[in-house]
């Protein structure tokens, strides 16, 4: 959570819920029809912070326009659904956020209290939102410019820090172009986007800034041309091991480079190849097939081993040890933020490290929803009649073993 702000008293949400002129405020009197989308556009507004503020903005359900409580029912599934709105993966990077009910003026109300960004643009559904006095608008090239301004070096995620050695050559223009860009903006902001590409590459995070034009560390994760030239660390180390310890023979080992997205899809590919069916014809009328392991669930827990590993000041790759009787997924960095040792794995309880490669990861289609890869993996094992997953936190890694069906 942002350090420079703390929550609002009740008292102090009372009157921002009365004072109408008020730009860090906005209420709904409920939460049907537009306003799930207004609420989001909201949220993303109040994230990017345009005018300064470094406090957090304040979305009401339950009030109406005129600062008066509806009377509308705060029901433990209506805080569910508005805390979805950090997780559902249309806000980009993920908002710092609290939902909670509070009885204001007389009645229970829902409030949202969304923190500025360290690292803006934030964007809703690829457009970025900002706060225009008391109503919401689209930035402007201006309003963009001004965002990428308000990074403060000291303050961003490690992801979107500056490699100075690396130069404005060493990023794959081209890839940015033809398969980052379509990808993030929607088609009409695409199309009438009048931006010149170091701008584009600043507004994306892959760009310390226009003047500066320094590749950041997500620019030369998500398009370097070769990544690891300036971080050491960015692979993957497979192993396929015909036995069940390290000192039997390996059958298959690879290290798996390039971009983030190389890595998956390379790595997508080999979890395949390896991946053993068994044919069950005597239990059952209809022929039975059933994989060693369900490949989703595999692909869930290695997207999450390279989404939340640490990138900053380590040479280990992520690591897959794929022995007869189990998969072993080792990530570089232990846990991080609000989760800890004792709550990893936990329901609901996830943070980032790398909230803006969490957003890349979003744009190119290999995260759907955020927070839910563990428990998607574990539905899925269950299914497959795979043993649940386990999960070993420590201070300098994660290690997740998936045992064989």
């Amino acid at each position: 959570m942002n350090n420079r702000a703390q929550a609002y008293t009740d008292e102090i949400l009372a009157q921002l819920m009365g004072d109408l002129e008020s730009d860090l405020v906005e209420r709904k009197a409920n939460f049907t029809g537009s306003a799930p989308e207004s609420v989001r556009e909201a949220v993303c507004a109040f994230a990017n912070d345009l005018p300064g503020h470094g406090r957090p903005g304040v979305i009401f359900i339950g009030v109406d326009e005129h600062g008066h409580p509806t009377g509308l029912p705060i029901t433990d599934e209506l805080l569910r659904t508005l805390a979805d709105i950090k997780t559902d993966g249309n806000i980009t990077p993920p908002p710092t956020l609290t939902v909670s009910k509070h009885h204001l003026r007389g009645a229970d109300v829902a409030v949202i209290q969304v923190w500025p960004a360290d690292s803006p643009p934030v964007r809703y559904k690829g457009r970025i939102y900002i706060r225009i006095g008391p109503r919401r608008g689209i930035a402007s090239a201006q309003d963009e410019r001004i965002l990428n301004e308000k990074r403060r070096f000291r303050d961003r995620p490690f992801d979107v820090h500056p490699v100075e050695q690396a130069k404005l050559s060493d990023l794959d223009l081209r890839r940015f172009e033809l398969e980052y860009l379509p990808a993030l903006l929607p088609p009409d902001l695409l199309a009438a986007n009048e931006r010149s590409l170091e701008e584009r590459l600043a507004a994306a995070k892959m760009l310390d800034s226009v003047e500066r034009q320094t590749p950041t560390v997500l620019g030369l994760l998500i398009i370097g041309k070769n990544t690891r030239d300036f971080l050491p660390g960015a692979y993957i180390q497979f192993l396929r091991i015909d036995g069940n310890t390290l000192e039997d023979d390996i059958i298959d080992a690879q290290e798996i480079t390039g971009t983030v997205s190389d890595q998956i899809r390379l790595l997508d590919a080999k979890l395949a190849a390896h991946n053993r069916i068994s044919v069950d014809i005597a239990s059952h009328t209809v022929e039975s097939r059933h994989p060693q392991y369900p490949l989703p669930a595999l692909h869930q827990l290695t997207r999450n081993a390279l989404l939340h590993r640490t990138y900053e000041g380590v040479n280990a790759p992520v690591r897959i040890y794929w022995f007869n009787d189990r998969i072993e997924i080792i990530s570089p960095g232990g846990p991080y933020g609000a989760v800890t040792i004792e709550n990893f794995g936990q329901p609901g309880v996830t943070d980032y490290r790398n909230p803006n490669l969490a957003e890349a990861m979003r744009v190119l289609g290999f995260v759907q929803r955020f927070g839910v890869g563990i428990a998607l993996a574990r539905k899925w094992l269950r299914e497959n009649g795979n043993p649940e997953p386990e999960f070993y936190p420590t201070p300098s890694h994660v290690l997740v073993i998936v045992r064989s069906v």
